[in-house]
C-alpha cells in the first residue's frame, strides 16, 4: 500500500500530518542524516585547520564545498545514503562513505577524504547530531509554548474582573475570579518554560570508549580535548561534555524530557479545567458552520479541542517518561537500545505538538459566560462562612467555626439567612457593616490584582 496521510500507520504522519510537519525537517530520518553530515564536515574542517602536516589547511572553497554538502543536503541525497547502507548494514558508515564519494572528484578535497571521520566512532557523530537536532526541536517547542502561555496570560488579565465561584473537591467554595485562574496557569507555564530554555544540551566527542586512544596513537602531542571541545562549543553551539563512556550518557536529554513533562502535565491539567467549566456554562464555544458535536443529538458543542489535547499530551509524557527512563541507562560502555529509542524523539515531540495544537483551537474558541457565572455566585451565599467566622475570631466571638458550621454545613443558604446571622453578631459597627454589604461576588480577595500581575 502507498504511503500517503491516509495510509500512514501513525496518526502523527496521516490525521495529524499537517500539525507536526514542521518538526520533519528536525527529526525525520533525513534530517538526523543531514545533520550527521554536519557533524563530519565540521570536524573534518577543524581538523584542516589544526596544522596536522598530512591534512593542509582547506581553502575557502574547500570549506564552502563541504558546509555546501549540509547546507543543501536533499531527499536524493539521504537516499544515496541509504543505497550504501544497504551495503554497509550501518548508516554512520554510510555518511562517510557518502562524504567520501562526493569529495573524491574535488583536486582539493579528495587527498583529504580518509581524515572524514577520523579517530571518530559513531556515537561522536550521532551524539552530536542528537543534539542539534534537540536545540531545534526544543526551540521550536519553546516557541509554542510561548504562544500558548500569551493566550492565557491575555485572557487572565482580560478577565481579571469577573467573579466566579471556585470549587474545591467539587462543592463549593470561596470565589476567586475568572482571570486568576487563568493567571495561576500562566505563571506555572512560565516557570517550567524557563527551565526547559535552561537545560544545557551536551556532546561528546573523545572517541570509542571517551579516552582519545585512537586520537592520541595518531598524534601523541595534540591537545585533543581542547580541540574537541572548541569544535563542539564554537562550531556546533552545545555544552561540551567532559567525561563519557562510548555514549553520551543522555542525562541532559532525561532533564529536557521531565521538563517537558511537566509543561504538558500543567497543560493536560489545565485542560480538564477548562473541560469542566464549558460543562458548568461558565465558557460557550464559538461555533462553527457545519461542524456537528454528535451523530443523532444535533443540541450537543463537544469540548472536543481539550479533550483532543488532554489525550496526545498523555501519549507524549507516556513516551518523554520512557525517554528520560531509558535513554541514561546503558550496559557497560554501550549497548544498542538507546539508538533504536532515539528514533522516536520526533514522535514524542509529536504529539506535544499536536496537544498544543489541539488546545490552540480550543482556546481560540473560548467565550465566557458572564450571566452564567454570576447565577452560579448567587446560589451559593453559604461561601460566606468563612469570611464572616474569620471576623468573628478577629473579635473573639465565641465558637466562630462551630457556629457558622452549623448554620451553614449541608445546606442551602439564602441571602436573608446570612444576613440576619450577621445582624445578630456583637462586633463592632463597621466590621458588622462591611460583612452586610458582602457578597460572593465581591469576596475575591486580591484576586483582580493577581490576576493582572501574571
Amino acid at each position: 500500500m502507498a504511503l500517503n496521510p491516509l495510509t500512514a500507520l501513525s496518526p502523527i504522519d496521516g490525521r495529524y500530518a499537517s500539525q507536526t510537519d514542521v518538526l520533519r525537517d528536525i527529526f525525520s530520518e533525513c534530517a538526523f542524516m543531514n545533520a550527521r553530515v554536519r557533524v563530519e564536515v565540521e570536524w573534518l574542517i577543524a581538523l584542516s585547520e589544526a596544522g596536522f602536516e598530512e591534512l593542509p589547511h582547506l581553502s575557502d572553497h574547500g570549506k564552502a564545498f563541504l558546509r555546501g554538502l549540509a547546507d543543501n543536503f536533499s531527499l536524493e541525497d539521504c537516499e544515496a545514503v541509504k543505497a550504501i547502507e544497504r551495503t554497509t548494514n550501518h548508516d554512520v558508515k554510510a555518511v562517510e562513505y557518502w562524504i567520501k564519494d562526493r569529495v573524491a572528484h574535488d583536486e582539493e578535497l579528495k587527498s583529504a577524504a580518509e581524515f572524514v571521520h577520523f579517530a571518530c566512532t559513531s556515537e561522536d557523530i550521532n551524539n552530536t547530531s542528537h543534539a542539534l537536532m534537540l536545540t531545534k526541536g526544543r526551540a521550536e517547542l519553546v516557541a509554542y509554548l510561548k504562544r500558548i502561555h500569551a493566550t492565557i496570560a491575555d485572557f487572565a488579565k482580560q478577565w481579571a474582573d469577573i467573579p466566579m465561584l471556585s470549587r474545591t473537591h467539587g462543592q463549593t467554595a470561596s470565589p476567586t475570579t475568572v482571570g486568576k485562574e487563568f493567571a495561576n496557569v500562566a505563571v506555572r507555564l512560565n516557570r517550567v518554560i524557563e527551565a526547559i530554555e535552561a537545560v544545557k544540551i551536551y556532546a561528546k566527542m573523545n572517541g570509542a570508549v571517551g579516552n582519545y586512544n585512537a586520537h592520541l596513537i595518531a598524534y601523541p602531542d595534540f591537545d585533543w580535548e581542547s580541540f574537541s571541545r572548541k569544535v563542539v562549543e564554537e562550531r556546533l553551539g552545545v555544552v561540551f561534555n567532559t567525561h563519557t563512556i562510548q555514549i553520551e550518557p543522555h542525562d541532559y536529554m532525561a532533564e529536557l524530557f521531565h521538563e517537558i513533562e511537566r509543561a504538558n502535565t500543567i497543560l493536560l491539567d489545565f485542560d480538564r479545567d477548562v473541560w469542566g467549566y464549558i460543562s458548568l456554562g461558565f465558557f460557550r464555544q464559538k461555533l462553527k458552520e457545519g461542524e456537528v458535536g454528535s451523530s443523532t443529538m444535533p443540541h450537543k458543542v463537544n469540548p472536543i479541542d481539550f479533550e483532543n489535547s488532554e489525550g496526545n499530551l498523555g501519549i507524549a509524557n507516556a513516551l518523554l517518561g520512557h525517554l528520560a527512563g531509558k535513554l541514561p541507562v546503558s550496559r557497560w560502555q554501550r549497548d544498542l537500545t538507546d539508538s533504536t529509542v532515539l528514533r522516536n524523539l520526533g514522535v514524542a515531540f509529536g504529539y506535544c505538538f499536536i496537544g498544543y495544537n489541539a488546545l490552540t483551537r480550543g482556546l481560540g474558541k473560548l467565550q465566557v459566560n458572564e450571566a452564567r457565572i454570576a447565577e452560579d455566585l448567587d446560589h451559593a451565599w453559604e461561601v460566606l462562612a468563612e469570611a464572616v467566622q474569620t471576623v468573628m475570631r478577629r473579635y473573639g466571638v465565641p465558637h466562630p467555626y462551630e457556629q457558622l458550621k452549623a448554620l451553614t454545613r449541608g445546606k442551602g443558604i439564602t441571602p436573608e439567612t446570612m444576613r440576619t446571622f450577621i445582624e445578630g453578631l456583637e462586633i463592632p459597627a463597621d466590621a458588622k457593616a462591611r460583612l452586610m454589604e458582602l457578597t460572593p461576588a465581591t469576596y475575591i480577595g486580591k484576586a483582580p490584582e493577581l490576576a493582572r500581575r501574571c
